[in-house]
């Protein structure tokens, strides 16, 4: 069955960076436009960036435009989210997906901004 397996989060200063990975498995990842959500504490999920099959067009939501960078490894089945100029409003529940209501998504991993 799909399984996708967030890690990179942690705790981490305002302006600091952070590199989110994805592990996929259980379909055909290379065929596959992928997504990164995130959700806040009390607030709804909210999509982040998202990736065509090879990597060739990516598209950001205009409140990480220019601080995150997504991006792919099909040899690996693994999918990148790097996160550069961490402001305390992107803290949240990190998660990678199949599609971008989330159906099909990891257990997430959680990004605190914070001094």
């Amino acid at each position: 069955q799909v399984q996708l397996v967030e890690s990179g989060g942690g705790l981490v200063q305002p302006g600091g960076s952070l590199r989110l990975s994805c592990a996929a498995s259980g379909f055909t990842f290379s065929n596959s436009r992928m997504y990164w959500l995130r959700q806040a504490p009390g607030k709804g999920l909210e999509w982040v960036s998202d990736i065509t099959p090879h990597g060739v067009s990516k598209r950001y939501a205009d409140s990480v435009k220019g601080r995150f960078t997504i991006s792919r490894d099909n040899t690996k089945n693994t999918l990148y989210l790097q996160m550069t100029g961490l402001k305390p409003e992107d803290t949240a529940l990190y998660y990678c997906a199949t599609d971008p209501s989330g159906t099909l998504k990891g257990q997430g991993t959680q990004v605190t901004v914070s001094s």
